[in-house]
């Protein structure tokens, strides 16, 4: 199955049909998934319900993939992962440059880093940086892709709580000023309220529920009118009060 073919209209990425298996084991069981442009959604699971196998098979990156229709998805993909994954020889700004040359290349990364408040920072080294500087690098590096889809695999969840609120303004900023499609793997059922548009819960290899989230930004953790959404959720992940 050839994973990207590029063929697309007003949808960011298009699923037919994805099955991936690990060991005789159906991680992902025919999924069928459309992501339109320039939408912000969010990827619920249970540990091991194949969020990051999904993730992945987008990006392109997990050949072992198949599919009845394949997957449509665009050529300019950025992906973050939880580790910043900089090398720790080269200084930010290189970290930030990492694979990209031409005229304008260092200036779009002193412009990237910026948007992230990491400016006057380029020559710092990255074991210099805090977690949470470490992951704004990190979206800095996916920015100067212009991407059109970001793909994010719990990118906050090693940060601490206050360090992670922060991110999720930033990168709601950053979604807004650049409007490419993000597809958000969490855990976290308030970090995928808050922050997106649409949520969807993968279960048993399907995706068991597609939830708009029809709140206006900014969002607070502590709205009240979010409580319904956030039961929806918790019980399609098999969470209730009584969870032990």
């Amino acid at each position: 199955m050839a994973p990207h073919t590029g063929q697309l209209t007003r949808h960011a990425v298009r699923i037919q049909g994805l099955t991936r298996s690990f060991d005789g084991r159906e991680v992902l069981d025919g999924i069928d998934l459309e992501l339109p442009a320039g939408q912000f959604t969010a990827l619920l699971g249970r540990s091991g319900s194949g969020k990051s196998t999904l993730l992945r098979a987008i990006a392109g990156i997990d050949h072992a993939v198949a599919g009845s229709g394949g997957i449509d998805a665009p050529g300019r993909v950025s992906v973050v992962f939880q580790d910043s994954r900089l090398l720790p020889w080269q200084r930010v700004l290189d970290n930030v440059l990492l694979g990209r040359s031409g005229k304008d290349t260092a200036e779009r990364g002193r412009a990237a880093l910026a948007e992230v408040g990491l400016g006057g920072r380029e020559r710092t080294w990255p074991g210099e940086l805090s977690g949470g500087e470490a992951q704004r690098a990190a979206l800095a590096r996916s920015l100067v892709q212009e991407p059109e889809l970001l793909l994010a695999d719990e990118p906050f969840g090693a940060l601490d709580a206050l360090t992670r609120i922060r991110m999720h303004a930033l990168l709601r900023q950053l979604w807004e000023r650049h409007r490419p499609s993000v597809l958000l793997v969490t855990h976290d059922v308030d970090e995928a309220i808050v922050l997106a548009d649409r949520v969807l819960v993968l279960d048993r290899g399907r995706i068991g529920l597609d939830l708009t989230i029809d709140r206006p930004h900014p969002r607070s953790y502590r709205e009240p009118l979010l409580g319904e959404y956030r039961e929806r959720l918790l019980a399609a992940l098999g969470v209730t009060e009584n969870s032990q």
